[in-house]
This record gives C-alpha cells, sequence and structure tokens, in this order.
C-alpha cells in the first residue's frame, strides 16, 4: 500500500477500519479471556471523553503541560496507597507492564552499580516470571538467573537462595505469575535480596489492582507488596483489572532515591537538556488522562464491586474446569487467572483450544506444560456458564478425536 493520492472521505475510513475488525478477538463481549478487560459501557465511554481530551498532548514535558504532570502524580499516589507505599515511595506511569519491568531490570543495573560496584550484574528469578525481565536482562546488559518453580508453580525460595551471589543486581517474585496465577513467596524472596543489597521487585502487574481490594473483601492473602521488608519495587497494570485502556501501568520504588536509578538524562548534545521518566521519550498524555478518570470513577466501591465479580467468576469456572473429565487447573491460582491443562493425555488441549475458539471464545496458548491460559475480568462473569458449556462439548469432542486417532495409528502399527 502507498499513500493514497487523494484523501478518503470520514466516513470511507470509518467503514475500511471497522471491516477490518471484523475478524479480531471480540473481548466487549465477554468471550475473549486475554488481552482487554471490560468494566462496561459507561467506563469506556468516561475513557474515551477523557482520552479525546488529551489525544495530542505529551507528557515528556510537564511544564509545558502540567496538568499531565499532576493526573500522573495522582494515578502514581492512588496506586502507590493500594500496595502501602508510604509517603517516601515514588514512581511513573508507563506504557505498560514490559516498560515497567524494563525500568526496573535499568533501576537495579543502576542501583547494583553505584552502591555495590557491580560491573557484571546479575538477575535471580523463577522460571514462571514474565518473559519481560529476560527482554530487559537483553536489553540492559544483565545476566539471567533462571531457577525451576515447585510442583506447585510457586518459586522456591530454597533453589533461588542458591543462585543469589554477589554479582546479584535484582531478585524477582510475582504476585500472581501470569502461566498460572500462583503468588510467590514474596516476604522470603524478598530477604533473599536484602541479604545481600540486592533490589527485589515485586511484580504485580497481574495482581497489583486485585489484591489488594480481594484483602479488603476479606481474603486473607500472604503479604506480598510494601508492607514486606527487601520490596524495592512493584509493578501495577492499570489497563488489566484497573479497565483502563491501553498502554497503563505504574512502577513504583519505596523512595525517590530508588527511582532516580530508572530515569535517564543527557546534556551532551546540541538541544539541550534531554530527560525521560522510561523507554520513549514522547510521553502520550491520553493513557494517563483515561486512567485517571476511569480510577476516580469506579473508586474503591467500584473495584470491590468488579474484584467480587471476577474473582467469583474465576472461581466459578475453576470448578467448572475440575468437572470436566480429562481437564484440570494448574497450581492453586490466588485470584483471577487459571491454566487449564489435560489431565492424562486423553485430550489434546490446544486442539480444545481450537474448538473453542470456532465457538467464538478465545484463550491463550501456552507451555510448558501445554495449556490454556484464562484471565477472568469482571467482563467474563455474565459468560460463565454459556463457556462451561461448550467447555465439557468441546473436551468431550477432543477425548473422541484423540481416541479415534490413537486407534489410527495403532491399526498403523499393527
Amino acid at each position: 500500500m502507498s499513500l493514497p493520492e487523494h484523501g478518503l472521505s470520514a466516513v470511507e475510513i470509518l467503514d475500511e477500519l471497522d471491516a477490518l475488525k471484523a475478524n479480531d478477538a471480540d473481548w466487549g463481549s465477554g468471550r475473549c479471556f486475554s488481552y482487554v478487560y471490560s468494566a462496561g459501557d459507561e467506563v469506556r465511554e468516561i475513557a474515551r471523553a477523557a482520552s479525546s481530551l488529551y489525544l495530542s498532548e505529551n507528557a515528556l514535558n510537564t511544564h509545558a503541560f502540567p496538568s499531565l504532570g499532576r493526573l500522573q502524580s495522582d494515578v502514581v499516589r492512588m496506586v502507590a496507597d493500594l500496595v502501602h507505599g508510604d509517603e517516601a515511595a515514588a514512581g511513573f506511569m508507563t506504557s505498560g507492564g514490559t516498560e515497567s519491568i524494563l525500568c526496573v531490570v535499568k533501576a537495579a543495573r543502576e542501583r547494583a552499580k553505584r552502591e555495590r560496584g557491580i560491573t557484571e550484574p546479575e538477575m535471580v528469578l523463577p522460571e514462571s516470571a514474565h518473559a519481560a525481565f529476560h527482554k530487559g536482562a537483553h536489553y540492559f546488559g544483565v545476566k539471567t538467573v533462571t531457577v525451576p518453580v515447585r510442583d506447585d508453580y510457586a518459586a522456591d525460595v530454597d533453589a533461588m537462595a542458591a543462585a543469589v551471589t554477589d554479582h546479584t543486581a535484582l531478585v524477582v517474585g510475582s504476585a500472581p505469575q501470569y502461566p498460572q496465577g500462583v503468588l510467590d513467596p514474596i516476604t522470603e524472596l524478598a530477604a533473599l535480596a536484602a541479604d545481600t543489597g540486592a533490589s527485589f521487585h515485586a511484580d504485580a502487574c497481574m495482581g497489583g489492582m486485585v489484591l489488594p481490594f480481594l484483602e479488603r473483601l476479606g481474603r486473607a492473602l500472604p503479604p506480598w507488596d510494601f508492607r514486606v521488608d527487601g520490596v524495592t519495587s512493584i509493578s501495577v497494570d492499570l489497563h488489566k483489572l484497573g479497565y483502563t485502556p491501553k498502554g497503563a501501568s505504574v512502577v513504583l520504588y519505596r523512595s525517590k532515591e530508588l527511582r532516580r536509578d530508572q530515569t535517564f538524562t543527557f546534556d551532551g548534545w546540541l538541544g539541550g537538556m534531554y530527560a525521560s521518566s522510561g523507554l520513549a521519550g514522547t510521553k502520550p498524555g491520553a493513557p494517563i488522562a483515561a486512567a485517571w478518570a476511569v480510577l476516580h470513577y469506579l473508586g474503591e466501591d467500584g473495584y470491590l464491586r468488579l474484584t467480587r465479580e471476577a474473582v467469583d467468576a474465576a472461581r466459578k469456572l475453576i470448578d467448572g474446569v475440575r468437572s470436566v473429565d480429562g481437564l484440570r487447573v494448574l497450581g492453586k491460582p490466588v485470584a483471577h487467572v487459571a491454566a487449564i491443562a489435560a489431565d492424562g493425555d486423553a485430550i489434546d488441549v490446544f486442539a480444545l483450544g481450537d474448538a473453542l475458539q470456532g465457538r467464538g471464545w478465545f484463550l491463550d496458548r501456552q507451555r510448558p506444560p501445554d495449556s490454556l491460559h484464562a484471565t477472568v475480568s469482571a467482563g467474563n462473569a455474565p459468560m460463565i456458564d454459556a463457556f462451561l458449556t461448550d467447555l465439557a462439548a468441546c473436551a468431550g469432542i477432543a477425548r473422541a478425536t484423540r481416541a479415534a486417532d490413537r486407534g489410527t495409528e495403532y491399526a498403523t502399527l499393527e
């Protein structure tokens, strides 16, 4: 495609976009368990309206756009309060969990060099930690030391302790981890980091807008946030179960001094002082404004309601999966994330995913082991019964298909 010689009309452009979207995952219907999470049309509209007010503004320079500085500060402070950050806690908004994690890796590298003189930094992380940590290690020259998880998919404290050395700049745990929704033993892992002077990051991109409200609803959880000594940073994605538009995440540090290791400043060119808080220079104002608007629109009572709906729906889904012959849920999910795997070898779980997608359901595929990944949000809650009905039907078809395939294989061998 080349640039059209003559511009198209607004109607033509919007019609073309509608046509292009026809085969995209229908996340608004509650049939998509990944990527986009819905809190309903009213929340979507307030986000749309706030975004439009800041469609072109740039938060790279908050002297030019002081309102964006205020909005970002408000969002960061609200999230810090949720994860028990005190007045010293500080952070920035980023474009998403990956950027938040990359910033943390860079900050940990800088801190290790500044405080301990480490020039060959290492990062110790469970194999369940998000792939973005490996991306950050690749970008910033940090060696990854990946440790197998326990049989229940939680981080193995003893194995990670054995991997920590004088070169360790960062230790990682998740609250919860993405693949199976399991909460890592944050207190013990943070202690490992503190003992060697390393940073410890609690990756709460998945749970940061769920676990605080789950606790307020009466669920007892092991401590995982800034209440834990040794936790130096936390990432929280707002565009997941905070129900804000993409891309909005918050990365928090226990102090401004630790946050300073994230920023980049440069004055050695002809353009004057350049400073940026994250990986990008230009920082779109629309996600910041939309996040601020949604947080204020929902408030604590709104998030308590949405969390209850999401976690109740996830529990119903998990119980339903366990009732289907040939399927199981991996580990012990703590909140709203679950991985559906085969129980034995009677079902090809990826074939099951294909069959479900044929009926309009979208779940991510992941391995090892082969499983279907479901992030359950409040928007999925009305559709859980329908999903479980189709899941049982598709599982029956998958069992029959696998049995028939094996019969054919056996006949061929004979």
